[in-house]
């Protein structure tokens, strides 16, 4: 896919204009799956990519993007990597879910407000039972507490996880996480594992999540051992680019159930246009036109840049 660059800050003509913010965003597929799946409802919609890099721009300029795009009389901008944190103070309101994440994926101007939501969560949420029904929530250990992570342990927790177990090798991520969720979901445990504990804990999982870049183009590896999983334990993967990671891989192979990153990609596409229109997206076909692109993409090689 080419770069999507736009020539200047664009201005809406009508209809719904909707962008991304983000650094190294140009072969992004959300523009593709907003813009077909609102065609199919009949709204008129348009959706560009504001590149941090291309725009000459820093993260912390992103309050000054959404001010310009408010101006320019955009409907919502998405908001992806370096600036989801940044957001959280820039938005006049968020609601209850971004508060907890301290994390803001999708803003929408509502009146004079700048309204922060975070669609990473339920994207992973509903991923998750679509794509591992009756899969086992007894004991999840989750490796990665970054951006995707906290989206994760949320949903994880929300879906009735009994323990979770957090790891990163920034220990000081995984306990900001679990101090985080804690006053949330007080009923359930939620502790973080020293490194010289995971394969243990990993052998005690009913399920693992993968969280980190681990796997994608630039990232090759596995973060941990398949072989340590127990008979019946599901694998999850967030990466989506390529769909089947290595760690899916091997995860097929032993025979283990997996849910791969396009689920929560797909899912939280889907959950931003629902509030962005207020119309009800059609999620299976949203799902098939994203691993259509999929195929698309690796059929004719990777991209440059993900």
């Amino acid at each position: 896919m080419g770069a999507r660059r736009p020539a200047s800050f664009p201005q809406a003509s009508g209809g719904y204009l909707v962008g991304l913010i983000g650094a190294g965003i140009s072969a992004s597929f959300t523009p593709q799956l907003h813009e077909v799946e609102a065609a199919e409802l009949g709204l008129d919609y348009e959706y560009r990519i504001l590149d941090l890099i291309e725009l000459g721009r820093r993260a912390d300029d992103v309050g000054a993007l959404l001010g310009e795009a408010r101006s320019r009389n955009f409907s919502a901008m998405n908001i992806t990597h370096p600036c989801k944190q940044l957001v959280v103070d820039v938005v006049d309101e968020l609601d209850p879910r971004a508060e907890h994440l301290g994390a803001v994926n999708l803003v929408v101007f509502e009146d004079e407000k700048l309204v922060g939501y975070n669609t990473d969560w339920v994207g992973y949420r509903d991923g998750l039972v679509a794509g591992l029904p009756g899969a086992s929530l007894e004991r999840v250990v989750q490796i990665g507490c970054g951006g995707a992570g906290s989206a994760t342990a949320y949903a994880l927790l929300s879906s009735g996880v009994t323990r979770l177990d957090l790891f990163d090798v920034d220990e000081a991520r995984a306990r900001d996480i679990a101090e985080r969720m804690r006053p949330h979901f007080p009923s359930q445990v939620i502790a973080t594992v020293p490194h010289h504990h995971l394969e243990e804990m990993i052998t005690r999982a009913s399920g693992v999540v993968h969280a980190t870049p681990m796997g994608m183009l630039h990232h090759p590896g596995v973060a941990f051992d398949v072989g340590l999983l127990q008979k019946g334990a599901w694998v999850s993967d967030v990466v989506y680019r390529p769909l089947e990671t290595e760690l899916i891989r091997q995860a097929v192979e032993r025979g283990h159930p997996v849910l791969d990153g396009g689920r929560m990609a797909v899912g939280q596409a889907y959950a931003s246009l629902q509030i962005i229109t207020g119309r009800e997206p059609n999620r299976e076909r949203m799902e098939e036109h994203f691993r259509t692109l999929i195929r698309q993409e690796e059929s004719s090689g990777p991209p440059a840049r993900r």
